[in-house]
């Protein structure tokens, strides 16, 4: 463990040894459970005789953190507590002359430096026997140390407080007596704030228990990317992990893609102050010609950091971001004057944006920073996809952002500016003979062929072709770029793949959720649910409640050098479940919320609420059986009206006969696309009930339910690539792939239908419906292709031909 109080590391390689019976035990060999709650995490020792739980709190809004240890013991028990002195700035600040002492009067070590500003304490209420570090011309030792009194017998409680002050003895020491005195209060205050921030937030109850978790503890996770640097602002970082010897705790700094990425999660979720003390704080550091800042550094107020450092302004994409996050932002919360107050701030930004666009109009990358890669073969490239992706976005959110502060003729401008670069951005990166797009058009102007899961940003906004990028999605979600851990960033046939490379092979949650959100928005809720699965999966394996940074592409485990708590990978659960498969999105200005999801076969009910829609909030429920699709949705705060745009996806195969809004008629219509149909309904809600019926007929759906393997294993889950149905709606054909000789268990909603089934065998049982199905042995290949086809009884006036 180690300690930070931001700019300042105190220490590292803290641990615990338990004297009893004439032994010195080290804690660690006797680690028993990990417990994470929200505000705390707490390790169980327990040794033959006695336990000990060891809590780690950090207080929601202190410089400092305590350690709380619950001791239960037949023996005569001391708890030594040791560390090793840092008290460094992060890098690449630094801090010359510091020092160590034991304060007898606070039962402390006091950390300091020659200039007595920057002061750090570690000790305990009842801190004795002090062990201090040294150095002579005969030996030496760094470790610091003090015991806790003995406990005798039966039960005791002990305290360690950590805390650190950028102004001088006199605040440090308020704050450690503060800790020391308050510790169970603040212990409440800060559970009590996260409970507040779930049940304030946008908050679902589902019928699979490990996403609805997963959700929730990724809601927590994102919200605690936010800290308080005294010399720089508050903002999000970008991940934690330690830093050992060095200075460098991850990615525990602000980073301006991050950030934005992470604040489309936090609109969707309706935690909009902390999007915008996000896009306040990355506002403050741009660039004086609008470019957005790529990294601040914890440190960067005691270093020219802007002017001497390579990795301020080193990123391209965190620009068009920039605009398209405070588009959501203000769109979603309905808070326009955020958006006059900022809007020189976006129109310098897109400035920046045009004086990069080559010939075609498309941003560059090459001389103006990187897109989403930042380094090895991949590179170099004109413009990636990703990229150029986001440049067309930013005038779409842009002209948008016009409108709402009243610039109507500038907003026309830029959405025919949109519709133009839209079309040119289909045009020059699609391959024609490979149906896919191009990860860039490369130095030449050529486009670079080499299929990458970065297609799918573009996805995420809408802009390529239906059929276009259905055909891509096909091939993404094929073995050798999908894992049952998440999306590789190229496909392992590639000649520049290895599973260890950073940015040319691993798997990243944030590219998962991206993959997504996009596949839920072309309608191919298949492969989207097993990527949403595989994020939320995440969140409850490693670092309890949080997910990881970066992952192997050849084997499930984490990258050495990853973080295992990376913010916007849990945005990418958040994300993919709200604006993906739920489809939902809000109109604060319009007071209109829009629920179009795409439900895995299995799923018959859902609850949703917190919605905040402009001035109201929402609460719905969702339950779908044999005879339709039912929706309750009531007001729960504010006042004045809200709309509802229920878009509700249902097969090919399916007929809508009516709707009905507290039992009266409902207008409706149905849109088809080549994937699926979605039923169209709109309603105002209403203070009393709201109760929407649609009747449906026929409807029917197939889902593969994925799970992680074992730790170090390879993957080996079954995917569903593709459906084609015939044109009399009663064949459905799955292209699938999986491990040979495997067998895996594929779902159906309203599996009566089946008449029979090539290549799997049907089981109904009490449960439900569902397909056995075998992969066939195919040579010494790990993975195989095949088919099912499934036959369903006839429709209405649609007989099979003889």
């Amino acid at each position: 463990m180690e300690a930070w109080v931001y700019p300042l590391k105190l220490l590292r390689e803290f641990r615990l040894q338990f004297h009893t019976e004439g032994r010195i035990l080290p804690a660690e060999s006797l680690a028993r459970t990990v417990i994470t709650r929200p505000e705390s995490s707490t390790i169980v020792y327990a040794g033959d005789t006695f336990s000990v739980r060891e809590t780690f709190f950090v207080p929601v809004s202190e410089p400092g953190a305590v350690i709380s240890l619950e001791v239960e013991t037949e023996f005569p028990l001391e708890i030594e507590a040791s560390f090793l002195r840092d008290f460094q700035l992060e890098w690449p600040g630094a801090l010359g002359g510091t020092y160590s002492f034991w304060d007898k009067d606070q039962r402390a070590f006091y950390l300091g430096e020659e200039t007595r500003k920057f002061v750090g304490f570690v000790g305990s209420p009842t801190a004795t026997e002090d062990r201090r570090e040294y150095q002579t011309n005969y030996s030496e030792s760094p470790v610091n140390s003090f015991r806790l009194r003995v406990t005798n017998k039966g039960k005791d409680t002990k305290l360690i407080v950590i805390t650190a002050s950028l102004d001088g003895r006199l605040q440090a020491e308020a704050t450690y007596k503060r800790l020391a005195a308050g510790y169970a209060d603040l212990l409440r205050a800060s559970a009590e704030y996260y409970k507040k921030y779930l049940n304030d937030t946008v908050s679902v109850e589902l019928p699979d228990a490990q996403i609805q978790q997963a959700y929730d503890w990724s809601r927590v996770s994102m919200v605690q990317g936010i800290v308080n640097n005294p010399f720089l602002g508050t903002g999000l970082v970008a991940g934690y992990r330690t830093s050992g010897e060095s200075q460098r705790p991850g990615f525990a700094w602000f980073f301006g893609r991050d950030s934005l990425w992470t604040s489309l999660a936090l609109d969707a979720a309706g935690d909009f102050s902390t999007t915008r003390t996000a896009l306040q704080f990355i506002s403050k550091y741009q660039r004086e010609d609008g470019k957005m800042p790529h990294e601040i550094a914890q440190a960067a107020s005691f270093v020219p950091w802007f002017k001497d450092f390579p990795y301020g302004y080193a990123s391209a994409d965190a620009t068009p971001l920039y605009i398209i996050a405070m588009n959501d932002y203000v769109t979603e919360s309905g808070d326009v004057a955020f958006a006059k107050e900022k809007w020189d701030s976006v129109w310098k930004a897109y400035q920046f944006l045009r004086s990069t666009y080559d010939e075609q109009g498309f941003p560059k990358n090459f001389g103006i920073g990187h897109g989403w890669v930042e380094g090895g073969p991949l590179l170099p490239v004109e413009s990636e996809f990703y990229h150029s992706g986001l440049g067309v976005e930013a005038l779409r959110a842009l002209s948008n952002l016009a409108r709402q502060t009243g610039q109507d003729a500038r907003a026309t401008e830029l959405a025919q500016d949109f519709e133009k670069q839209a079309k040119k951005l289909n045009d020059a990166f699609w391959l024609r003979d490979k149906h896919r797009y191009a990860f860039a058009l490369g130095t030449d102007g050529k486009p670079v062929d080499e299929p990458s899961v970065l297609a799918t940003v573009p996805m995420w906004f809408g802009l390529p072709d239906q059929k276009k990028t259905s055909a891509m999605i096909t091939q993404l979600a094929d073995v050798d770029h999908q894992t049952d851990w998440g999306m590789r960033i190229i496909s392992a046939h590639s000649p520049k793949f290895s599973g260890g490379g950073y940015h040319y092979g691993s798997v990243w949650p944030l590219f998962t959720g991206w993959a997504s959100v996009g596949e839920y928005r072309y309608h191919r809720p298949q492969p989207a649910y097993e990527n949403l699965r595989a994020n939320a999966l995440l969140a409850l394996d490693g670092s309890l409640g949080h997910a990881t940074e970066v992952l192997s592409g050849d084997y499930y485990q984490p990258l050495s050098t990853s973080s295992p708590h990376q913010i916007w990978s849990a945005a990418m659960v958040v994300s993919p479940l709200l604006r993906g498969m739920f489809g939902l999105s809000t109109d604060a200005k319009a007071a209109t919320l829009t629920f179009a999801p795409h439900l895995p076969a299995d799923w018959n009910s859902l609850g949703i609420e917190n919605l905040r829609v402009g001035e109201t909030k929402l609460k719905l429920q969702f339950t779908k059986t044999a005879e339709g699709i039912f929706l309750e949705a009531e007001h729960t705060a504010g006042t004045g009206e809200s709309n509802i745009e229920f878009r509700p996806s249902i097969s090919l195969r399916a007929k809508v006969q009516k709707a009905e809004l507290n039992g009266k008629p409902l207008p409706f219509r149905v849109e088809t696309n080549d994937e699926d149909q979605h039923v169209f309904v709109r309603f105002p809600v209403s203070d009393g009930q709201n109760s929407l019926r649609i009747f449906v007929t026929n409807d029917f759906a197939v889902t593969a339910t994925t799970a992680l393997p074992a730790l170090g294993g390879a993957s080996t889950g079954v995917r569903i690539l593709s459906e084609t149905w015939s044109s009399s709606h009663d064949q459905l054909t799955l292209d699938v792939s999986g491990s040979t000789g495997a067998q895996y268990r594929l779902k159906l909603w309203n599996g009566a239908q089946v008449e029979r089934v090539e290549g799997a065998e049907l089981k109904k049982k009490p449960e439900g419906t569902m397909l056995l199905l075998q992969i066939p042995v195919s040579g010494s290949e790990t993975y195989a292709h095949t088919k099912i086809v499934i036959h369903l009884s006839s429709l209405p006036g649609k007989g099979k031909r003889r």
